[in-house]
């Protein structure tokens, strides 16, 4: 598919039947993804900055544009990208990911060195980007985050009063990262008419959390560190002299062909 072909199908998918959208952290792991038979991906932040040794919030907006070529050139399937904060200008951000290959990308609230922000000036950086996607010429599907969950706010109504806005600026997809409760879930789907994202996680089951009313399901860092802590583990195996744990075989051929 070209960038327009990837833009229509992504879009049609929020308009279907529930799905997951995996997070993977490169190229490989994107290639992987796809075999497996997932129908669009999303990158993460914390995965992709472990892969350059830093941490989440530390990878810089080149870095970021890089890595979405390089993920939207191995993979036939729609790329999506956790653009944090928008790296300072969040209509830029856009611009500059589409130019690189994504077809959608999520937007935040907060600030690492300002903490959440006011509502006004977080449907400004909203807004912002929703222009930039609406200027691009092919379908771009612009995602809205709060994240209050994820920053010790646990404020449903402020959250639900946050996604409304972000809904009313234009935002196609709408996302509350760190809820808990099967009930957050339901109680945020009933009260906006956007397709909701939900961060699933090992207290949820999936086919509950699509019950709820979530169009679809992204996991963000997890299975980067579901890999590494494998990988960990094994290394500190073979660190203390056990080599037996150097068995596992992977169907590149079929993955990567």
């Amino acid at each position: 598919m070209n960038q327009r072909e990837k833009g229509e199908h992504f879009l049609a998918l929020h308009e279907g039947e529930p799905f997951v959208i995996p997070n993977p952290w490169d190229a490989g792991s994107a290639r992987m993804m796809e075999a497996l038979g997932f129908k669009a991906l999303t990158t993460t932040s914390s995965g992709f900055a472990f892969t350059l040794g830093k941490l989440d919030t530390a990878a810089t907006l080149e870095e970021v544009v890089e890595h979405v070529r390089l993920m939207s050139a191995a993979t036939s399937l729609p790329v999506a990208v956790d653009l944090e904060n928008g790296y300072g200008d969040a209509g830029a951000a856009i611009t500059r990911v589409a130019e690189a290959g994504a077809v959608g990308g999520s937007i935040e609230d907060y600030d690492p060195d300002g903490g959440l922000l006011s509502l006004d000036a977080a449907v400004a950086r909203v807004s912002a980007a929703v222009d930039a996607a609406r200027a691009l010429d092919f379908p771009f599907v612009l995602v809205a985050r709060a994240e209050n969950h994820l920053h010790g706010v646990d404020d449903l109504d402020d959250t639900i009063e946050r996604l409304l806005a972000y809904e009313a600026a234009g935002a196609d997809v709408l996302y509350a990262p760190g809820l808990r409760s099967i009930d957050q879930i339901r109680a945020i789907c009933s009260a906006v008419s956007r397709p909701v994202n939900v961060l699933g996680h090992a207290g949820f089951v999936l086919s509950e959390v699509f019950d709820a009313g979530a169009q679809r399901v992204s996991v963000g860092g997890a299975l980067t560190w579901v890999g590494v802590a494998a990988a960990a583990a094994a290394a500190e195996a073979v660190r203390d002299g056990d080599l037996s744990v150097l068995t596992a075989r992977v169907p590149l051929a079929d993955w990567l062909r």
